[in-house]
This record gives C-alpha cells, structure tokens and sequence, in this order.
C-alpha cells in the first residue's frame, strides 16, 4: 500500500489541483471547469471565508488524487455531515490504496469535526467506485437525487 502525504490546496499547488480536475472530468465524460469557474474554484478555496475543502494526495513531489468535501447540517442528527463532493486517483495510481488512504482521511476529519455522518455520490455506471465504497463499509442509500440547474432556479 502506498500512503501518499495529504497536502492542502492553496496558490502554490492550485495548478496541481486544477489539472486533476480537468482529468477527473474526462474520465467523467464532463466539460473541464472553464476560465472563469477556474477563478471561481480558486476563490471559493483560498478565500477569506473557504466554500469547501481541498487536498491533494502526494507520493514524493507528485499529485496521485485529491479530495474535495464541504459541510452541510443535519437537523435529525443535530451535527454537521462532511459532504465528499470529489475523490479522485488518477488511473496510473489506481490500486496502490491512495483512494483508501483519502477517504480514511475524510473519515478521521469528519470524527474530529463532530460529524454525525459522511456522504457523497457516484455514478451508477462507476462499478470500481461502487465495490471501493462497499468494501469500505458504505451502504448505498434508496434516495433519489434531485437537480434544478442555474438556469431552472
């Protein structure tokens, strides 16, 4: 198993970050983040008041995935949940037990941070993402997921 450093996001390794993003979404089939919802992105991390959370998961000097996650609050739990919005090891690190590493890491922020939970999604088609998840004791939830895009709100 690989136990890559966990480093937090900020100017210097923003460009880092940025560049798994862009690999995220192909392996997605997504559009990358444009200029200007790179700017964003920039903003909404190293900001005076952050939007979310990034970390980059590094062997040696080299970006192998990187984390994304937020905050929102669960009034029958009376606790905040860690939102995992991204997870992400690029395929040549795949198998190496950085993914595992990550979400360990999102684990420990969450017990440490009071959460009563932790969540995220994935897409039905990912079956890797699916058994990682599963085998990391995750149970799949009977939700329906719901979206009103920018352009319905």
């Amino acid at each position: 198993m690989t136990v890559p450093d966990m480093e937090k996001v900020d100017a210097g390794n923003f460009p880092e970050f940025l560049s798994l993003i862009r690999s995220l979404a192909e392996f997605e089939h997504l559009v990358p983040p444009d200029t200007a919802a790179e700017e964003r992105l920039r903003a909404d991390a190293l900001g005076e008041t952050p939007r979310y959370e990034a970390y980059l998961a590094k062997i040696g000097t080299t970006p192998a995935g990187y984390v994304t996650f937020y905050f929102t609050y669960s009034t029958f739990l009376a606790r905040p949940t860690l939102y995992l919005e991204d997870i992400f090891v690029p395929g040549q690190y795949r198998g190496q037990g950085i993914g595992r590493h990550m979400l360990g890491f999102c684990r420990k922020i969450a017990r440490d941070r009071g959460c009563g939970r932790m969540e995220w999604m994935v897409l039905d088609w990912n079956e890797p993402a699916i058994r990682f998840y599963t085998k990391s004791g995750a149970k799949r939830l009977g939700w329906y997921v719901y979206r009103l895009d920018r352009e319905d709100l």
